[in-house]
């Protein structure tokens, strides 16, 4: 397929001292099997990227350098901003796309879904002198339902491709909802639009082994959580992250089998 003048997706990559994940991260990127996206990586005013950026010539990278640290959701706000695809998604800098990711995702919406995840992969990734190292993996699958959407935030970010123009309706990313930001944003666009789950586990999701994810430890985020279910009136909620989802014996029944598609070769370091 070739590239078209103004790309049909837009990827925001928000970044932070973390030039060699981003380097991982955008060699996935340039390893997808759909073409025909655009790549926007906010560096949110941490350490220089540009070196990184060049490396890889064929992406059509659009580096943005946010002139004082204001936080990944603004990060994102800015990239949407410059966004000029059809479609959005959206790639944490520690996460890997497996190759067909973004074309089964584009395959989704065009097929008439607003909104549209695929399963993942939560992988702990160990620090090596030789880079990340995965030590443990495991399945991150389950059915769209907008009832347990209430209880429970089962899409991580960097599945997601939804359509641009949700955001003509709906408004930015709320800023105010800081580590929440996602699972605030599925609840405003889920009322009325197709969400559709794509049974393939072609995103990994990043797990410090050390701890060291700004998600590690949920109960620092409480504050967070405490207004989007006011925002949202929600009722109670636990504290928790993809992870430990993974455990709670709530969510077992709704986990769902996946397409495994990573043979652990992935380059991650």
């Amino acid at each position: 397929m070739p590239e078209s003048p103004t790309p049909a997706v837009s990827v925001i990559v928000p970044t932070y001292n973390r030039p060699e994940h981003l380097r991982e991260c955008l060699r996935a990127l340039a390893a997808q099997t759909y073409p025909d996206f655009e790549v926007i990586v906010v560096n949110d005013a941490g350490a220089p990227v540009e070196e990184v950026v060049a490396g890889f010539p064929r992406l059509r990278i659009t580096l943005i350098n946010q002139p004082a640290n204001q936080g990944h959701v603004a990060a994102r706000n800015r990239g949407l901003a410059a966004a000029r695809g059809a479609y959005i998604a959206f790639c944490d800098d520690d996460d890997l796309w497996l190759p067909g990711h973004l074309a089964d995702l584009v395959a989704a919406v065009e097929a008439g879904a607003d909104l549209a995840y695929s399963d993942a992969e939560v992988v702990v990734f160990a620090a090596t002198p030789a880079g990340r190292v995965p030590r443990r993996r495991e399945l991150f699958a389950f059915d769209f339902d907008p009832d347990l959407l209430r209880r429970w935030n089962f899409i991580p970010p960097s599945t997601v491709l939804y359509r641009r123009d949700l955001h003509r309706r709906l408004g930015p990313l709320d800023e105010a909802m800081a580590d929440y930001w996602d699972w605030d944003w599925w609840l405003r666009v889920a009322p009325g639009h197709r969400v559709v789950r794509v049974p393939v586990a072609s995103v990994l999701i990043a797990v410090d082994a050390g701890g060291e994810n700004a998600s590690a430890v949920p109960e620092r985020m409480a504050p967070n959580l405490a207004r989007l279910v006011a925002k949202h009136r929600l009722g109670p909620l636990p504290t928790s992250n993809f992870l430990r989802m993974l455990a709670e014996p709530e969510l077992q029944p709704y986990r769902r089998p996946s397409r495994i598609v990573w043979d652990g070769r992935v380059p991650v370091g």
